[in-house]
């Protein structure tokens, strides 16, 4: 089977992006399920209902996010109740909603998800290895098909959190930095792995903000609103092709696709 994971999604031009290229890489790929990174969806940090459910509609069969999943107090509403919605698992006991679960495709074959934040250079959370590992393995009881988001800003962390899940997981695919790396690859013992799979947004910004709002405050070190830049609209990610019986990956591929 093909997976798509879409990278970290910013603003209505991402959500525009998705929208509008997704029915394409599905008929393209021949994709039989859709995860994509929302933390940043709604006005560029968060998310809410609406944004979710127009991420739903538009092809979207899971949404992860990150350290920025309460930034809209309405998230608070939908969390408990939509199972599709995750936040990082390692978020201390007695946080809302959940940080890992099992999908269905059409075709009725279960994916295992699992989203985590990293902790070096962001907010200290549980470690990102021992629960990613616990939740794996509760996962691992009922499908071998396991995707994990690894939200994190240290390439390292991730790097290291790959080689640790190596042949526990099918694919450990990085989100949070919006800058697409070279790195995809197949792991010794069968995980596929990439340090981060992009943006969907605006790439003329600077990791999806106005150019002259984050240049204004890098030069006089004054707060400034950062705002949703809107051009050079394109979806990133990664599809992964993961065989059905064994969980393991055949094969992974970067995608960066133009909206026109």
């Amino acid at each position: 089977m093909k997976i798509l994971f879409i990278g970290d999604i910013v603003g209505s031009p991402g959500r525009e992006a998705v929208r509008k290229l997704l029915p394409e890489q599905k008929r393209e790929y021949r994709l039989k399920f859709v995860i994509a990174n929302a933390e940043n969806s709604a006005g560029g940090s968060g998310l809410t209902a609406a944004v979710a459910g127009d991420l739903f509609d538009s092809g979207a069969d899971v949404l992860t996010s990150g350290d920025h999943i309460w930034k809209k107090r309405e998230i608070m509403d939908i969390i408990n109740q939509e199972e599709r919605i995750l936040r990082p698992v390692n978020f201390p006991a007695g946080a809302p909603g959940r940080g890992a679960g099992v999908f269905r495709t059409k075709e009725n074959l279960k994916v295992g998800v699992v989203n985590v934040n990293g902790r070096v250079f962001m907010e200290a959370l549980d470690c990102p290895f021992r629960t990613v590992a616990s939740a794996v393995g509760e996962l691992s009881k009922e499908t071998c098909i396991i995707v994990v988001d690894i939200h994190a800003e240290a390439t390292s962390e991730k790097v290291a959190l790959g080689w640790y899940l190596d042949g526990k997981v099918s694919a450990i695919l990085g989100t949070h930095t919006h800058i697409q790396t070279a790195d995809e690859k197949i792991l010794p013992q069968g995980s596929a792995y990439i340090t981060d799979a992009g943006m969907t947004g605006p790439m003329d910004s600077v990791i999806g903000r106005r150019i002259e709002d984050v240049l204004e405050r890098f030069i006089t070190a004054v707060p400034v609103r950062f705002e949703v830049a809107s051009a050079n609209i394109q979806l990133h990610g990664v599809v992964v092709e993961i065989d059905e019986q064994t969980g393991k990956a055949r094969s992974i591929v970067r995608i960066q696709k133009k909206l026109s």
